[in-house]
């Protein structure tokens, strides 16, 4: 659009906004260099929901946006014969997110749907959970998860609790285009609250572990996220009492003052939980991500702690699950993703169940397998997303992962092991399995197109002294996928989140001619060797 066609739907988008702040924030913004950016199109659906920072105009998260999102969302449902079902609606405690559920509610009420809101900012499983057990047409959650602190978000759960894939994902897009002016959708408070919601999500949780030990002495952190109080109660519930909470991080806060990122995953982010847990002489550390879908480990190792990587606590889990499984569990199957670790393959075989590997992201992992997920008994991806309890959460879940990581850890002590003990274990029967990420963050979104272009065109022939293949992952996702021999395997995709161009790195070394000290090292210097490749090889 030229500046003054941007300058017109500014003043018409202040116009129909719903919010008096933001229309004089717009306002003021009119002769600014910042509104082409400010009216570039309303945020999109991507990998998990919409994402945008808190702020007015066309692309942000503001009441306005909420409003025709939810109005499209409602037109859609309408559309496929689900008019008047139950919806459920909940929050997380960021900037806004108030009046964004509170809004999303009002509209899909004034639309006759039967709209349970959650009674106050609570995880984002917890609305998974309540939107499956009601059998709800949809859930919305308003939350960005673990984005930096000016962001917010709007999460979509259809029915069964199940993130949205094509082409509800384009029909719903389509459907938030033809709606009218945020202030000609009509919002009535006429809803529920749906008080029991936590309650109904802990009395299923805290009945998840297998074994009968429960002595684990737990340092734990929400990252000033929604998960501190939940996640206390789950694991106390379950029998887990010596659980020490990060002070500082355990209330809710949408600056997040002690972390600059709150992702576990981000440098710094679990300092303060290492810190506690080294002073409580801990047997775990566990840190939950702001709306706790995601969980980290953290583990003492020699004199010190150190977090484990997703891959680690995936395969972890998925033998914990695998050795405790029911019997009578009709042909099992596990899942993880394309640039997940692939030692989940092999821990299958060993187990005689199904394996499946989905593209990134949860929408995808609970359709794994057959489309629907049949016999789905645990799934996972690198990147801290670890489903549990498919049955009733079908999505990742950072606080059933840690009281399975408990269960684990107080059955492991029992016997004189600890978590780093079954690693070596599994590395020993399956290969050490090295993994790792190179990251290139952007702010001119032009580059990440750019690279991967210029990378289709030219596919690299060798990396790190290693012949290489190359297979292009389009149309199904925009990725690329480099395979070599010893495990050699460099996944290249832009993120679904956040404006990077993530690398995905893993090596393989095997267990025998090498005792295992050598392997790790082996493994540990080829991988280093692949960074640096990797580096050179996506630099623009």
């Amino acid at each position: 659009m030229t500046q003054p066609d941007v300058r017109a739907a500014a003043e018409q988008w202040i116009a129909d906004d719903v919010d008096p702040l933001a229309q004089d924030e717009l306002r003021g913004l009119l002769d600014s260099p910042e509104l082409a950016d400010r009216m570039s199109g309303m945020p999109r659906f991507g990998t998990a929901g919409m994402r945008a920072p808190v702020r007015a105009g066309a692309h942000g998260m503001n009441r306005a946006v909420v409003v025709r999102t939810t109005a499209g969302v409602a037109s859609w449902l309408v559309q496929q014969g689900l008019g008047g079902g139950i919806v459920v609606v909940g929050r997380d405690a960021r900037h806004g997110s108030e009046d964004f559920a509170n809004d999303a509610a009002g509209v899909l009420a004034a639309a006759g749907f039967d709209v349970r809101v959650l009674p106050e900012p609570l995880p984002t499983p917890v609305l998974a959970h309540a939107t499956r057990a009601l059998d709800a047409v949809a859930g919305i959650q308003i939350t960005a998860s673990h984005n930096p602190p000016r962001d917010n978000g709007y999460k979509l759960y259809l029915g069964g609790g199940i993130q949205l894939v094509g082409p509800a994902d384009t029909e719903i897009e389509a459907a938030i285009a033809k709606t009218p002016a945020a202030n000609a959708v009509s919002r009535k408070r006429n809803w529920t609250v749906l008080e029991s919601a936590q309650e109904d999500y802990l009395a299923r949780v805290s009945a998840l572990p297998r074994g009968g030990d429960r002595e684990v002495r737990v340092a734990a952190t929400a990252l000033h996220g929604v998960g501190a109080k939940t996640l206390r109660r789950a694991l106390q519930r379950a029998g887990f009492d010596d659980v020490h909470l990060v002070t500082s991080q355990s209330e809710p806060d949408p600056d997040f003052p002690t972390v600059g990122f709150p992702n576990p995953e981000e440098p710094g982010a679990t300092d303060e939980l290492l810190r506690l847990a080294s002073d409580i002489n801990a047997d775990l550390a566990i840190a939950l991500d702001p709306d706790a879908d995601r969980c980290a480990l953290g583990v003492r190792e020699g004199e010190s702690w150190r977090m484990l990587r997703g891959d680690e606590t995936g395969v972890l889990l998925a033998w914990h699950v695998l050795s405790t499984l029911d019997e009578s569990a009709p042909d099992p199957l596990v899942a993880t993703t394309i640039v997940s670790s692939s030692m989940l393959r092999s821990i299958a075989a060993e187990f005689g169940v199904r394996y499946a590997e989905t593209l990134t992201g949860f929408k995808w992992l609970v359709r794994a397998g057959d489309g629907e997920g049949t016999g789905l008994v645990y799934a996972y991806e690198e990147a801290l997303g670890h489903c549990v309890d498919p049955e009733r959460v079908r999505d990742k879940d950072g606080i059933s992962a840690a009281v399975l990581a408990c269960d684990l850890t107080a059955s492991l002590l029992a016997s004189g092991d600890h978590l780093l003990d079954l690693l070596d274990e599994l590395s020993t029967e399956h290969g050490v399995h090295a993994t790792g990420q190179v990251s290139v963050r952007v702010t001119d979104l032009a580059v990440i197109p750019r690279i991967m272009r210029r990378l289709r065109e030219e596919p690299p022939s060798e990396l790190s002294g290693a012949e290489v293949e190359v297979r292009d992952l389009l149309p199904d996702t925009d990725a690329l996928v480099v395979t070599g021999a010893g495990g050699l395997r460099v996944v290249i995709r832009p993120s679904g989140t956040e404006p990077k161009l993530k690398c995905y790195l893993q090596v393989v070394e095997q267990v025998g001619e090498l005792p295992l000290a050598q392997a790790k090292q082996r493994a540990a210097d080829r991988l280093e060797e692949l960074t640096q490749a990797v580096t050179a090889l996506v630099e623009e």
